[in-house]
C-alpha cells in the first residue's frame, strides 16, 4: 500500500524577514525559520507548510496579506515556474543590498577573523540580457503550465524546449521567452523547436535514453559573435544535415554552428568530439585589448561585461609593479592570468582541466604573451616543492575556485610558499569564508570586495586580498 503524504496545516500572517539561501526567503514559525520561495521580505502571507525538519520548515506562499515595499513586478512571463530568476520580483537595489548582507554573515560566521569594512557590492551594468551562454534542453515531457482535464493525455503536445524544472529531472519548462540572453537567442530557440515538430523530430526521452534531439547551447560575446552547438543522442545524417542547414541558412550571425553526438545518460560533453558544420571552431572575446578565443566547450565567465569589472579589480589589489611571479590557481583559459601577464615577470596557471588549460596556451598566443606557463592537473598534487623550484616562488597568488572552494592541501601549500599577497576570488562565499580561516594564520584580509555578476539570483562573487602579516 502506498504511504499516504503527510498533510501540513496553513500557518496565517507570517512576516517575511530576510533573503536567505537559494533563492528563498524567511519567515519563522513557532520560533523556527520557515523558507519561502518567491516572496520579498516586508511580504505578510499565509504559508502552507510542505516539509517539517528539525530546525526549519519548508514552506509555499497561499495568501498575502501585504505586499513589500522592495517588490517590483516581474518581466518574465515564467517568473515563479520557472526556478532560474528567483529575485525577479525583488528591486534590484534589494538583491544588492541581500547579497552584500551574504558576504558579510558568512565572513563574520565561518572565518571568525578581524575585517576591514566591507565595501559595496559593485552592481552589474545589466540587469537583464547580460549572459553569453545558455543551455537548452530537448524534452518530450514538458511541464505542463496549463492543465486540462478535457484535453486527453495522448493528445497533448508534450515536447518542450527550455530549461529543466527545479528539482525534476525529466520535466523541461517549454520557454517563450528568456530575458537572460540578447537576441537571437529566443528567435533561435524557437525556430529550431518549430522546426523539429513540422519535420517530426523527435524530442529526447530522459527516462527511456530515447529520442533523436537533446539539447541546443548559445554562446555570444559582447564583440558580437555567436555559436550554436546542437546536440543530438545519436547520428542520422539526413535530419541532422536538415536542422544544421536550417539554422545556418536562417541564422547567417551565427560564426560558429556545430554539433555533438551524445549516447551517454548525462547532459555533460565536455568529453565528446565536436564537429564543425559552419563557419569558425571558437568565437572571439576582446577584453581590455585582449582577445579570448571561446571554443565550444571552453569556460568563460558568463557575464562578460562584469567579468571585466572583477578581473580589473583583482589586478587592482595584486598591485603588480612588474617584476613579481603570480601564480594564478584554476586558471581555466588562461583569462586572469593573460590579463595580468602584462604587469608582472611572469605568470603560472595551473588547472585541472587540460582542454581547458590548451585554450590557455592559444590566447597567450594570440595576444603575444610570452611570459606566462600553464600546467593541468590536480593543484593539490602538481604544486609541491618541485614545482615551486622549478617555476620560482609566487609573489601573488590570485586564486579563483569552483564553489567547492579549495582543497586544504592547497591552501596549506599558499601558507608554505608565503606569498606577500593573495587575491581570492570566489563564486561561493561560505567555502571562501571557510579557506579565509585557515589563511589567518599568516594573513590579514586588507580587502572585501562584492561583485554581482548574477542579477535576479541569490548568486554573489566576492573578492578578497589578503596580505602576508
Amino acid at each position: 500500500m502506498a504511504r499516504k503524504k503527510q498533510e501540513y496545516p496553513v500557518a496565517e500572517k507570517v512576516e517575511i524577514l530576510d533573503a536567505g539561501s537559494e533563492g528563498k526567503s524567511i519567515g519563522k514559525i513557532e520560533e523556527k525559520v520557515v523558507f519561502v520561495p518567491f516572496v520579498v521580505p516586508g511580504d505578510v502571507v499565509d504559508v502552507k507548510i510542505l516539509k517539517k525538519k528539525k530546525s526549519y520548515f519548508v514552506g509555499k506562499p497561499v495568501h498575502f496579506h501585504t505586499y513589500s515595499s522592495q517588490r517590483t513586478e516581474p518581466r518574465c512571463e515564467h517568473f515563479g515556474t520557472c526556478g532560474g530568476c528567483r529575485w525577479q520580483n525583488m528591486q534590484y537595489e534589494s538583491q544588492l543590498h541581500y547579497k552584500q548582507k551574504q558576504v558579510e554573515d558568512n565572513l563574520q560566521r565561518i572565518a571568525k577573523v578581524k575585517l576591514p569594512e566591507i565595501r559595496s557590492i559593485l552592481p552589474s551594468p545589466k540587469i537583464f540580457f547580460y549572459r553569453n551562454k545558455l543551455h537548452f534542453t530537448f524534452s518530450n515531457r514538458r511541464w505542463l503550465t496549463e492543465y486540462s482535464r478535457d484535453i486527453s493525455f495522448e493528445d497533448r503536445n508534450m515536447n518542450g524546449l527550455g530549461f529543466h524544472m527545479s528539482s525534476m529531472f525529466d520535466r523541461v519548462l517549454d520557454l517563450d521567452n528568456c530575458y537572460l540572453q540578447p537576441e537571437p537567442s529566443n528567435s533561435l530557440r524557437l525556430a529550431v523547436k518549430k522546426y523539429a515538430e513540422e519535420h517530426n523530430l523527435d524530442f529526447y526521452d530522459v527516462r527511456n535514453s530515447s529520442g533523436f534531439l537533446r539539447n541546443l547551447v548559445v554562446r555570444n560575446t559582447t564583440a558580437g559573435e555567436w555559436m550554436a552547438i546542437m546536440v543530438f543522442n545519436y547520428r542520422d545524417e539526413d535530419p541532422i544535415e536538415g536542422i544544421m542547414e536550417f539554422i545556418r541558412t536562417n541564422f547567417p550571425q551565427i560564426n560558429s554552428l556545430n554539433y555533438v553526438i551524445n549516447q551517454k545518460v548525462n547532459d555533460c560533453i565536455n568529453d565528446l568530439p565536436v564537429y564543425l558544420y559552419a563557419g569558425k571552431p571558437y568565437i572571439t572575446e576582446v577584453m581590455n585589448g585582449l582577445q579570448f578565443r571561446i571554443g565550444p566547450m571552453s569556460f568563460f565567465q558568463t557575464n562578460s561585461e562584469q567579468a571585466l569589472v572583477m578581473y580589473e579589480k583583482a589586478l587592482e589589489f595584486a598591485g603588480l609593479q612588474g617584476g613579481e611571479i603570480v601564480y594564478d590557481l584554476y586558471t581555466g583559459t588562461g583569462t586572469i592570468a593573460n590579463f595580468v601577464a602584462r604587469s608582472s615577470s611572469k605568470v603560472v596557471g595551473i588547472e585541472y582541466i587540460k582542454t581547458a588549460v590548451d585554450d590557455a596556451k592559444v590566447n597567450s598566443e594570440i595576444n603575444d604573451i610570452t611570459n606566462t606557463v600553464f600546467y593541468s592537473g590536480d593543484i593539490a598534487k602538481i604544486m609541491d616543492d618541485a614545482f615551486i623550484a622549478r617555476n620560482g616562488r609566487a609573489d601573488v597568488v590570485i586564486t579563483d575556485p569552483p564553489r567547492a572552494g579549495m582543497h586544504e592541501k592547497v591552501v596549506r601549500q599558499i601558507l608554505k610558499i608565503n606569498p606577500e599577497k593573495i587575491v581570492y576570488i570566489s563564486c561561493n562565499p561560505a567555502t571562501q569564508a571557510r579557506d579565509v580561516a585557515i589563511l589567518d594564520e599568516n594573513y590579514q584580509v586588507e580587502i572585501v570586495q562584492p561583485v554581482d555578476m548574477f542579477p535576479h539570483t541569490h548568486h554573489v562573487e566576492n573578492i578578497i586580498l589578503l596580505r602576508r602579516r
